[in-house]
């Protein structure tokens, strides 16, 4: 908690003491309004007093004047309050969005979505309400108790010792509630995470729900979560409700005993100045009830505490948390970049994973050369790419680019060199020219013509042009206006704009149809002239005239070479040209015949256990 209160800016610190300044200030105004309380009283009651009615107009102005300062200087301090933790909510929120900005994508499976979203909201809104709290009340709170205290110690000590059983009974109900509490809150948190990964895989996948029929399981997993939040945050009202009570009682209570032993001390003679005493009586009551009203303002900060000491760890565990991807210090003159790419002993493993998902992989890819990568679903095609832009850090071996480990250089200027494009295209609410020049490459950020030139390469001018607007056109939040086609579409033209050195399609043209298929690989020949290209695919179509092809399976590469090579010597790769391409293909691509394999049962004799 104190971790966060490191982000206070200098403004915020001259306001803070400010606002103690104004504090001190209002607490002395509140504890002279009872001096000027019991001298009225004294000039009524004292027939040895020489008091007109003037005196008490007088004394009753100062006591206005003194609660009317007080007044102001608590506004004052409200408005301090609110400023500073306004300032401190959005810096909270902007460092925790820069450090989500650098996670990786370890870093981003470890928190989840979901979570990473009530961290930034309902989080900081606990926070904040806290700091707006602690400043007006934390701080207050123990100097009226401690300065009240010194006024009435020297009054009576069987007065005081009412007041001090009354602060022993409060604190006693305050450890009490604590206790109850303080778990609740942190499950309460994670609830909420819950609740929101359910809603949002609802939301998200509502056209799924509806065509299996499943409103029914989607209902009753966030009922489930919705009701097992609802019971916590049940418990935490109830304990609050019963607690207040408690308070008012206990108030009420302390009240009647100090008049009752007051009248005792009175009655039994225990004062020389009975007059005088009732006079000390009435303020140390209202000395009294400050003491206690202090404690009260205490416990509401103390119980707002649990919570948010809950939500500050678990923003603190994000903000603490490093990228395991951190990029290093080398800068590579313009001149100098190539596209060349070199792995050396690669392994990689996810974190928490048992085994490699990729194992000994070396390869070498020179500039300007067009290299595909093909296999079964699972094999390590997608993590592969993903080890050159550093989506991953490879667990042992290296990656280097025109000569330099990829580690070394800065993630600035490698996501310059490297143009990705995922298998999920990736749209932002915008407008089609905001979308595709997006960022910037390595001449910077795209112009218009470049914006143009982009859309028509990735076949997406036919139906851009067609808009009203053209590039102007609206687009909505992740592209729900668009088609899946023309997404991916226009998540190619975007890389096309930048113009990097190395050029990453991981299975990026499986959303297109063959006939766009086949225009934008001829249109993107022509485009990345002169770029490596590093193509992720399922069709044999779409990489067939590859400069070279390498095919994995289990995480390794067991083969390589152009489309006629390995259809000569590859069994991999031949099993799946045989389920994609024809026979005349095939028989073009001079295919070895593979082992003869025992025939498939039928499936009937199969369900009758292998007897036909």
């Amino acid at each position: 908690m104190l971790k966060l209160f490191l982000l206070f800016s200098a403004r915020d610190w001259v306001l803070f003491f400010i606002a103690l300044v104004f504090i001190v200030a209002g607490v002395w105004m509140a504890l002279a309004v009872p001096e000027y309380l019991m001298e009225i009283t004294d000039l009524v009651t004292n027939p040895h007093r020489d008091g007109t009615i003037g005196d008490v107009w007088v004394q009753g102005g100062y006591m206005f004047a003194f609660a009317i300062g007080g007044m102001i200087t608590s506004i004052i301090v409200a408005w301090i309050g609110a400023t500073i933790s306004a300032n401190h909510a959005a810096r909270i929120r902007h460092t925790i969005f820069n450090r989500v900005g650098d996670f990786s994508t370890a870093e981003m499976k470890r928190f989840s979505v979901p979570s990473l979203i009530t961290r930034s909201t309902n989080d900081v809104v606990q926070v904040r309400m806290f700091t707006a709290m602690a400043i007006q009340v934390l701080i207050q709170a123990p100097i009226l108790a401690i300065w009240a205290t010194m006024r009435i110690l020297d009054t009576s000590w069987e007065l005081s010792v009412v007041t001090f059983i009354a602060v022993g009974a409060l604190l006693v109900i305050l450890t009490v509630l604590i206790f109850l509490v303080m778990p609740r809150f942190n499950r309460i948190q994670k609830l909420t995470d819950q609740l929101n990964l359910v809603t949002r895989e609802n939301i998200s996948g509502l056209r799924v729900v509806r065509a299996y029929n499943a409103e029914e399981f989607e209902q009753k997993k966030f009922s489930d979560a919705n009701t097992t939040l609802m019971r916590n945050n049940l418990f935490v009202n109830r304990a609050m409700a019963v607690f207040w009570p408690f308070l008012t009682l206990l108030m009420s209570a302390m009240s009647a005993a100090i008049y009752w032993v007051g009248s005792w001390v009175i009655t039994t003679g225990r004062t020389d100045d009975p007059i005088g005493f009732f006079g000390h009586m009435m303020v140390f009551g209202q000395y009294s009830m400050m003491i206690l009203f202090s404690f009260i303002m205490l416990i509401m900060v103390f119980v707002m505490f649990p919570r948010t000491l809950v939500s500050a760890r678990r923003i603190m565990e994000v903000i603490s948390t490093e990228s395991t991807v951190m990029g290093g210090e080398t800068v590579i003159e313009p001149a100098n970049l190539a596209g060349g790419i070199v792995m050396r002993d690669v392994n990689f493993r996810y974190p928490g994973a048992e085994g490699n998902v990729l194992s000994d992989i070396s390869l070498e890819i020179k500039p300007g050369e067009t290299v595909a990568f093909i296999g079964g679903t699972g094999c390590g095609k997608s993590t592969l790419v993903g080890l050159v832009p550093r989506i991953y850090d490879a667990t042992d071996g290296s990656v280097q680019i025109g000569g330099t480990c990829i580690g070394d250089m800065t993630l600035e200027q490698l996501n310059s060199i490297v143009g990705y494009v995922p298998q999920r295209a990736v749209i932002f609410k915008g407008t089609i020219k905001s979308n595709v020049a997006f960022g910037e490459g390595l001449n910077g950020a795209p112009t218009d013509d470049d914006v143009v030139v982009a859309l028509k390469t990735a076949q997406a001018w036919e139906f851009v042009s067609e808009l009203e607007r053209g590039i102007e056109s609206d687009v909505a939040q992740k592209g729900s206006n668009l088609s899946g086609g023309q997404k991916q579409r226009l998540s190619i033209a975007r890389v096309i704009a930048r113009r990097p050195k190395i050029f990453i399609f991981d299975d990026t043209f499986s959303a297109l149809d063959y006939k766009t298929d086949r225009e934008l690989r001829r249109a993107l020949k022509e485009e990345t002239s002169g770029a490596t290209v590093l193509i992720v695919a399922q069709r044999i179509g779409t990489i067939k005239n590859a400069d070279r092809i390498y095919v994995m399976d289990k995480g390794r590469i067991v083969g390589s070479g152009t489309h006629d090579e390995l259809m000569k010597s590859n069994e991999v790769y031949q099993q799946i040209a045989q389920s994609q391409l024809s026979k005349e293909e095939l028989e073009g691509g001079e295919a070895r015949p593979l082992p003869a394999k025992k025939p498939k049962l039928p499936a009937e004799a199969l369900r009758k256990g292998g007897k036909k």
